[in-house]
């Protein structure tokens, strides 16, 4: 390697470190505004189950499921990115931060989907869940008959084959065992992996290359489709392309 392009590369590492760094600051904003954060089509939280009303999207409306230790606000910027592109979007308040039982958080997540179809005409959604509330979504499709309400789910940034970075989390196993369950080795996880993907609703895993809590490999899923974008975890939120590969996945 001659001494340009040793430069030109630490060039592009310095370049994407920034880039990860000010989509983490981002998030942290994001992550600020709590449960209370108002919704991007203008209304309040749903707080009493509202839910805005539905007037020609490009499809189902699409239901973002924050990831562990996060709430409401960390969705905030997808979502609002998503709306600008005509989508209807959904968001619900998972309790503590999402610590507790994904089967809980997956039940939760049920009686939603049918409270939403029971107040309007549509007989479908897709989910975006980021970090492990994919695994939220992917088990409410597996096991709490999702097959017969979700057109699409896409696992953003999804340790589906679970992350020893929730070693870092085990402080709060006294509060909920979803950082048990995202251990590789996790009962949970063989529990899941266990069940085939139902026909009729399509898996796509959205992996960063820059993911350290969620490195690619541990995203990839059998007869699933896999797509790799340049960028982190945090930036799987805030990354203005990657609303827009969303968009395009969502109006396949």
């Amino acid at each position: 390697m001659g001494l340009f392009d040793w430069v030109a590369e630490r060039t592009a590492e310095l370049s994407r470190d920034i880039a990860d760094s000010g989509h983490t600051a981002l998030y942290l904003r994001q992550l600020l505004r709590g449960n209370r954060a108002p919704t991007a089509h203008g209304g309040e939280p749903h707080r009493h189950e509202a839910v805005p009303k539905v007037e020609g999207p490009p499809g189902p409306p699409v239901l973002l499921i924050n990831g562990y230790l996060s709430n409401r606000g960390s969705l905030h910027l997808l979502e609002r990115r998503l709306h600008e592109r005509q989508h209807t979007v959904l968001t619900y308040r998972l309790p503590r931060l999402n610590m507790g039982d994904i089967r809980d958080s997956a039940a939760l997540i049920a009686r939603k989907v049918e409270s939403l179809v029971a107040q309007t005409s549509v007989p479908s959604v897709d989910i975006v869940g980021h970090s492990m509330g994919g695994l939220v979504g992917l088990y409410y499709v597996k096991r709490l008959g999702g097959r017969h309400r979700v057109r699409r789910l896409i696992l953003l940034g999804t340790p589906a084959a679970g992350t020893w970075s929730a070693l870092l989390g085990l402080v709060t196993a006294p509060f909920g065992r979803a950082s048990l369950q995202l251990l590789p080795t996790s009962p949970f996880l063989r529990e899941l992996n266990e069940a085939p993907i139902p026909k009729g609703v399509e898996v796509i895993s959205v992996g960063g290359e820059r993911d350290y809590f969620a490195p690619l490999s541990s995203t990839v899923l059998e007869g699933v489709r896999h797509v790799a974008l340049p960028t982190g975890h945090s930036g799987l939120l805030v990354d203005a392309a990657v609303a827009d590969a969303l968009d395009d996945l969502l109006r396949a």
